[in-house]
């Protein structure tokens, strides 16, 4: 793992796991505003369901294996990467797989080619796991750059 992981402090990760715990066994999603003891979490609303209830055919996956922000939550994401306060960090959970940057996430993250690391969440029936952080090393691949220790939430 290589280092200059952005400092995640431990209340925001318990925050991030709560909203993954409130929308088990759905995938949560959010990012992060700024680092170290300045950052905010932002929740997002995950809209692959209403995707997927529209049109199957082109979105065939549900709220439980994927993740889709809202149009306004991504406007807002793309526009602080410009701001003193820029998004540093996209996070999603893994209901009852595992916290790994899959095929799809690898997909998503480098048609968006926004500077973040990524953030995924193991959460299970009755707590949080873990959380890994990836990181975009180049055209084609993240690696994990940090491991979280997970929580009875």
């Amino acid at each position: 793992m290589s280092g200059d992981a952005p400092v995640l402090p431990r209340e925001l990760l318990l925050a991030i796991y709560q909203q993954a715990r409130e929308e088990f066994p759905n995938e949560c999603c959010g990012y992060v505003l700024g680092q170290g003891e300045e950052a905010q979490q932002v929740r997002c609303v995950n809209v692959m369901d209403k995707y997927h209830r529209v049109d199957p055919q082109t979105y065939p996956r549900t709220a439980a294996t994927a993740y889709m922000l809202d149009y306004k939550d991504i406007r807002r994401l793309d526009e602080s990467l410009g701001s003193e306060r820029p998004a540093t960090v996209i996070y999603h959970s893994h209901p009852r797989v595992g916290a790994y940057f899959s095929e799809e996430d690898t997909r998503a993250a480098l048609a968006t080619h926004w500077p973040v690391d990524y953030l995924v969440v193991d959460v299970q029936e009755d707590e949080v796991v873990e959380a890994l952080l990836f990181r975009r090393f180049d055209d084609e691949r993240y690696e994990q750059i940090a491991r979280f220790d997970g929580a009875p939430v």
